[in-house]
């Protein structure tokens, strides 16, 4: 699906940039592909972009072309380390819209200080496949509803999980859970694909500073050393102070840190 020509530059060596496909776009110069542009919407609903070219360049011919064929608002995430790739986004007009710090977090009981760890009195930890789906469902969504109502669910890690429209439990099979006797209290959800991720840890409001999230954090970390896993990761807003105390005091390091940007 080619689209009209967007060409910069003087001379025969003009950047011309194609989109060559659905949210994809190509940088030429003189017929050699020198970048490559794609954009998708993520499950939240939000429109990101990525940029490989190899000069700057190219680039900025796809920086500048893409948004004018896109709704606003864009949004693209970068290692922070990558200063240069980060002045790139910013020259385009993207800024800083939060900052994530990824955890390495240790499985080993004996390395976490988790392995005499019990939930409190009255709360049972129901491990994962084993929840019933209408009380799950119900949990998230009062976690989803009291975050949203304070500090908004955006301020927590990025989800990008596929799921159906709407739907936040995508399997409920990766779930385990604090359950008092008529109700679940806290939820933790843990997917491996390349290596364990621990995607959520939240409790409702109402029974937080109990040692429930501690609990779960035991339970799961201590079913993945079971089963050979020496790390998981997970990542955790910079504002989250709770979340970073709760990882750091087990001995999670932070590995690298991620920029979500915004245009």
């Amino acid at each position: 699906m080619n689209t009209k020509p967007f060409t910069s530059g003087p001379g025969e060596n003009a950047i011309v940039i194609t989109r060559v496909a659905d949210r994809q776009w190509h940088a030429l110069d003189d017929d050699l592909v020198v970048g490559r542009g794609h954009a998708e919407h993520r499950p939240d609903g939000r429109l990101f972009v990525s940029i490989d070219a190899w000069h700057d360049a190219a680039f900025d011919r796809l920086a500048e072309a893409m948004p004018a064929e896109l709704p606003a608002p864009l949004y693209t995430v970068v290692d922070e380390a990558d200063a240069e790739l980060t002045a790139a986004w910013r020259r385009a007009g993207f800024t800083i819209r939060r900052r994530e710090w990824e955890y390495a977090v240790p499985t080993d009981p004996r390395v976490t200080g988790l392995e005499a760890v019990l939930p409190p009195s009255g709360v049972t930890i129901v491990p994962a496949g084993q929840a019933d789906e209408s009380l799950l469902r119900a949990v998230d969504r009062a976690i989803r509803d009291e975050v949203e109502a304070t500090i908004g669910w955006r301020s927590m890690p990025a989800e990008v999980i596929p799921r159906p429209e709407g739907d936040t439990i995508v399997d409920p099979s990766k779930y385990a859970v604090a359950a008092a006797p008529d109700r679940y209290l806290g939820l933790i959800r843990v997917v491996t694909v390349n290596r364990p991720r621990i995607g959520l840890v939240a409790v409702r409001a109402g029974e937080q500073r109990r040692g429930i999230a501690r609990a779960l954090l035991a339970h799961a970390l201590g079913t993945l050393h079971r089963s050979g896993s020496a790390a998981a990761w997970t990542e955790v807003h910079e504002s989250n102070r709770a979340a970073s105390a709760l990882f750091q005091g087990i001995g999670a390091r932070p590995m690298s840190s991620n920029l979500e940007l915004v245009r």
